[in-house]
């Protein structure tokens, strides 16, 4: 099935519109109840955003796909400017099937160069067109087709199956959260057997083994561009403890989070 994002004619969006913005450290905004499809692009700082009661940690150089009807509460970084770019595409009859058929696109994907000059080109554009405007509509639809269509060309161009780039998305997206084989398989509805065979073809790995790498790949940049503890950062990423989180940190970095943080700040 495809995309629902790349059926949405003109007719559908009634507005669109960008923005850029530096928070300064400890920045919050919200709770807010989205009404848009929103792409954030992040550029410097960090974001965590709440979604529903479900906490998401977003890095520099990735955008992330906020759709319609949910409570979200953003939080960033404590010790840094946070600097990120938005874009709005407003779609009054967005309804549950909507919502339903775009579940197939991932949460967070990287900043391409495609979507960043898509950006500059609707903030260029902004002064001199209103939000229902057909140039603005135009280039806030093409972001989101451009989203789309990047996390498809990804997925072909490495040949993976459909149920191992769905068990990826939700483990990028969802990594914090506590799961077991059972409940990534069922999030994909394969076996347990199947999604293991399935991870070995195509990651050379199995799905655990690649949620712990993600786990500490995410960590390790924060300890990298944000001031939060180990404690926070450990429970934020899904282990179940600073001492857990520390001895998963060596094993695949030979660092322990104390080394990390201070290599990172050190003077090139």
């Amino acid at each position: 099935m495809s995309s629902t994002i790349e059926d949405l004619l003109m007719d559908k969006a009634s507005s669109a519109d960008c923005g850029t913005i530096v928070y300064s450290p400890g920045g919050q905004y919200g709770p807010r109840y989205q009404q848009d499809l929103q792409l954030v692009l992040l550029h410097t700082g960090h974001l965590n955003v709440t979604i529903d009661d479900t906490s998401h940690t977003v890095t520099p150089g990735n955008v992330v796909l906020l759709k319609p009807g949910h409570l979200e509460f953003f939080e960033f970084a404590h010790d840094q400017e946070t600097w990120h770019r938005w874009i709005n595409v407003r779609v009054p009859e967005f309804s549950e099937e909507y919502e339903q058929q775009l579940g197939d696109l991932p949460f967070i994907i990287p900043i391409s160069a495609e979507l960043n000059k898509l950006t500059d080109l609707m903030l260029d554009m902004k002064p001199g067109a209103t939000t229902e405007s057909p140039q603005m509509r135009c280039i806030g639809l093409a972001a989101l087709y451009q989203f789309s269509h990047e996390n498809k060309r990804e997925n072909r161009a490495t040949g993976l199956h459909a149920s191992v780039a769905k068990a990826k998305n939700v483990i990028h997206d969802r990594y914090a959260e506590d799961w077991t084989l059972s409940g990534l398989a069922e999030q994909v509805n394969v076996t347990p057997e199947h999604l293991i065979r399935l991870f070995h073809t195509h990651e050379n790995t199995t799905p655990m083994k690649y949620l712990w790498h993600y786990r500490v790949r995410q960590a390790a940049e924060m300890l990298h561009t944000t001031g939060d503890s180990v404690t926070e950062i450990a429970l934020r990423c899904g282990f179940k403890s600073p001492i857990h989180f520390s001895r998963c940190l060596k094993q695949r970095t030979g660092k322990s989070p104390t080394e990390i943080r201070r290599d990172s700040w050190q003077p090139k």
